[in-house]
């Protein structure tokens, strides 16, 4: 039997994110957010992991997971050290969205962070109008138009699948 030899946890773990703001003071500065500490990791992840259920349309605990005085406190966790210092040089949309990045960081990865900090959405693709500007030199807009089936169309996917489960029977789901 032959051993498994594991690398180093930090050869491939992300420790920090630098992420460059502009201030109050019209400055653009980088700041280094460091990785919470275990146990602010574990609050982080029980918040984020409580509202995803709720908006997804899960039913809330019977008891509070956190008290008010942890939740107040999701950004400081998310922010560590750095916390005062965005808290004071920023203006409340960047520092929301710096601490969103972290809460991102913390909970998922270091790509869906980098694709929050340039969109403002987890995990969603640029916008139609970023596409675009994308698009390859000889290619049209209408050109893939013509080349792409509406929506009423179908594509036959749906139409061979079986139904899902006893809800909505007679409609297909969307």
């Amino acid at each position: 039997m032959g051993g498994t030899t594991f690398e180093a946890l930090d050869a491939f773990l992300d420790d920090y994110l630098d992420l460059p703001v502009k201030g109050k003071d019209g400055q653009i500065r980088v700041y280094r957010i460091e990785d919470p500490a275990a146990e602010d990791g574990i609050r982080i992840e029980r918040i984020t992991s409580l509202a995803a259920r709720l908006a997804a349309g899960g039913t809330a605990p019977e008891a509070p997971v956190l008290d008010d005085a942890e939740e107040l406190d999701l950004y400081r966790m998310c922010l560590g050290a750095r916390y005062e210092q965005l808290r004071t040089d920023l203006k409340w949309g960047a520092f929301k969205h710096v601490a969103l990045t972290c809460m991102f960081w913390v909970t998922a990865d270091k790509e869906t962070a980098e694709q929050f900090w340039k969109t403002g959405q987890p995990g969603k693709a640029p916008n139609r109008a970023a596409r675009r500007a994308q698009e390859k030199p000889g290619t049209s807009a209408s050109a893939a138009a013509n080349t792409t089936r509406s929506p009423a169309s179908g594509s036959g996917t749906r139409a061979g699948s079986q139904r899902r489960g006893g809800r909505g029977r007679g409609r297909s789901r969307a």
